[in-house]
């Protein structure tokens, strides 16, 4: 882990000293993790590019505020959830204006980079998780897609270690309850 973020730190270093091209460099290392994690947690597929886009614009203006003593995986990933909350919330609102103008339809683009989806997805994962309330998908997905450690869930997601453990649990038991087993799971993850 200290090599990855060795290069990592070496890669912002060129970023902030003004080689703009090294940030595709940190994109290419980066975006597996960034998109599976936006695409596993988001029910609307349809926002997962724009979201993508937005974390690393906003890391990009970022960039200067992060702290090299710490890793940058969980930090780029708090940024996609924060980005994920924002486009819900968007998305509500949006929501509730159309209801005031008594509009019914929403128009949706389907802009998807197919590449992506079947190089970073994996629909029997998603059909596995999709049932799960919100906050469970986000905790196990963050866990065995991403292989973050309960410790790092609990920072990226801003609460408790206790509550990680506790929601990955409770996903692991809806899981089991709906016939699904761990072993099977745990592979197909994996193997995404």
């Amino acid at each position: 882990m200290g090599n990855a973020n060795d290069e990592i730190n070496q890669m912002i270093d060129h970023i902030l000293s003004g080689n703009k091209k090294t940030f595709g460099d940190l994109y290419e290392k980066t975006i597996q993790d960034v998109y599976t994690t936006i695409h596993f947690l988001l029910e609307d597929k349809t926002e997962v590019d724009d979201i993508v886009q937005e974390t690393y614009i906003q890391v990009y203006k970022n960039l200067s505020k992060f702290d090299k003593t710490r890793a940058f995986k969980p930090w780029i990933i708090g940024i996609a959830i924060k980005q994920m909350y924002s486009t819900r919330r968007k998305i509500w609102k949006r929501l509730m204006l159309l209801k005031k103008v008594e509009r019914t339809e929403i128009l949706t683009t389907y802009d998807k980079t197919d590449e992506l989806i079947n190089k970073y997805s994996n629909k029997k994962i998603d059909e596995l998780v999709n049932f799960l309330p919100y906050k469970l998908k986000q905790v196990i997905i963050l866990q065995y897609v991403n292989e973050h450690s309960q410790e790092e869930i609990a920072k990226i997601l801003n609460i408790p270690l206790g509550t990680v453990k506790s929601r990955i649990s409770s996903a692991l038991r809806k899981l089991r309850q709906k016939g699904y087993e761990d072993n099977y799971f745990f592979e197909k993850v994996r193997k995404v």
